[in-house]
């Protein structure tokens, strides 16, 4: 089964998310009218799209079925999948982390750093990350009523606290900034590499590939470092990681640090950046979670499923099988569409309500099975100690401005969120 032309084009235009409406509008439609369909977009190869919960969760928990590494697991015009492949000798990959991998190496690679991102680990960590918090928090209240929390808050804040884990000087935190959204925004005017309007495939794939070399740089200088000099970080573990008894593999380790140093801090700024957006928009909410701060976890979670920073993953079948009754061929391309997912109204009530106090909240932005994401307790731990140091602070919180999205398909979130308050 084959969706609209009109609708496969709007699932891959970054613009459509930007502008939300439409992008909710057609996961709304094919979750109600063809939940697992075929799309065949301009420019893009045929592939599944997976609309509702149940499915998205059925394919994250196959993961021998379902291959990341098979083909890009982020959805790529074929000129700049074929582009990608000339430009690697083969390979669709210009970063191979644990997102691009599958087992053995996806399990091998993971167990290097998962034991510095589980809870009781992280729970040393609590009093820096508050102490960063309110920091942030002191410099937002001395602007004087006004400023832009996206830019001035959510950004910089969740930055900080990942580039001190991984290690990475306060200098350098602009760098990492800048790199990490033309990495993720090089579909967006303001954002990409080479300032473009319009990103072709092969302009696509140039900048990328820039932006993937100044990482290396950057991090095999630290990487270097930190064999010499071993600290208690997380570049620490990386250079000195051992994966099958062999030292990691420089290409590995690049694109360990990469992952850490992107989506490590964006998709939390994202979720942050949209809780202080919904909460300048929806005074209700703002009051609730105000004066009952136990309703703040539950804001964090909300959060989440509301921005779901990542809005896909594609798989790859390794073999024929059947999911929601349509038959998938060896080698089909599946995209994962978890916005679409965490507002499947088979699973959550009133999904385009913004509540603090939805309970319970399965939301799959994070993913789910192997594959879930490393830094998710992070993530939570830093939003959770932002508001608890902002809130209290706060009597009013109201928009000041037109907010605007990234124009992404991949990972994206609120770029701009004016606002105005007032200190309690």
């Amino acid at each position: 089964m084959f969706i609209s032309k009109e609708l496969s084009n709007t699932i891959v235009d970054p613009k459509a998310y930007a502008a939300w409406e439409p992008i909710e509008e057609a996961f709304r439609t094919l979750r109600r009218d063809a939940p697992l369909a075929k799309a065949q977009p301009d420019g893009f190869g045929d592939f599944w799209v997976v609309t509702r919960y149940e499915d998205v969760r059925t394919v994250e928990k196959q993961n021998e079925l379902f291959h990341s590494g098979d083909r890009s697991p982020t959805l790529l015009p074929l000129k700049a999948e074929d582009l990608f492949r000339q430009m690697t000798g083969g390979s669709p990959h210009l970063i191979r982390s644990l997102v691009q991998m599958d087992n053995p190496d996806h399990f091998n690679h993971r167990i290097l750093t998962q034991s510095w991102f589980m809870p009781q680990n992280l729970k040393k960590l609590e009093d820096r990350i508050r102490q960063i918090a309110r920091s942030f928090v002191n410099t937002m209240l001395e602007k004087g009523g006004e400023c832009d929390f996206a830019r001035d808050v959510a950004f910089l804040y969740p930055l900080h606290v990942v580039m001190e884990v991984i290690g990475v000087p306060e200098a350098d935190e602009p760098r990492m900034l800048m790199l990490t959204q033309q990495l993720f925004g090089n579909q967006d005017s303001e954002v990409n590499r080479d300032g473009l309007k319009d990103v072709s495939p092969e302009a696509m794939a140039k900048s990328l590939g820039e932006v993937v070399k100044d990482f290396h740089e950057y991090f095999s200088a630290i990487s270097e470092d930190r064999r010499k000099n071993p600290r208690n970080d997380l570049a620490t573990i990386i250079a000195n990681g051992q994966v099958g008894g062999e030292p990691i593999k420089f290409f590995e380790a690049m694109s360990y640090y990469i992952i850490a140093a992107t989506a490590g801090h964006d998709t939390t700024s994202a979720s942050t950046a949209s809780a202080g957006w919904c909460l300048a928009e929806y005074p209700d909410q703002f009051a609730k979670v105000k004066a009952d701060p136990s309703l703040i976890p539950g804001l964090v979670e909300e959060s989440i499923r509301w921005e779901t920073p990542v809005k896909h993953f594609m798989r790859t079948a390794t073999a024929a099988t059947e999911l929601a009754g349509q038959a998938i061929a060896k080698d089909d391309y599946v995209m994962l569409a978890y916005q679409s997912a965490n507002r499947d109204e088979d699973i959550f009530d009133d999904p385009y309500a913004f509540k603090a106090e939805r309970t319970p909240n399965k939301q799959i932005a994070f993913g789910y099975g192997p594959h879930i994401c490393l830094g998710q307790h992070l993530a939570r731990m830093e939003m959770r100690i932002l508001w608890e140091e902002l809130l209290p602070r706060l009597k009013s919180l109201e928009l000041n401005g037109t907010p605007r999205r990234l124009e992404a398909t991949f990972v994206s979130g609120p770029k701009s969120v004016p606002i105005r308050f007032k200190a309690a």
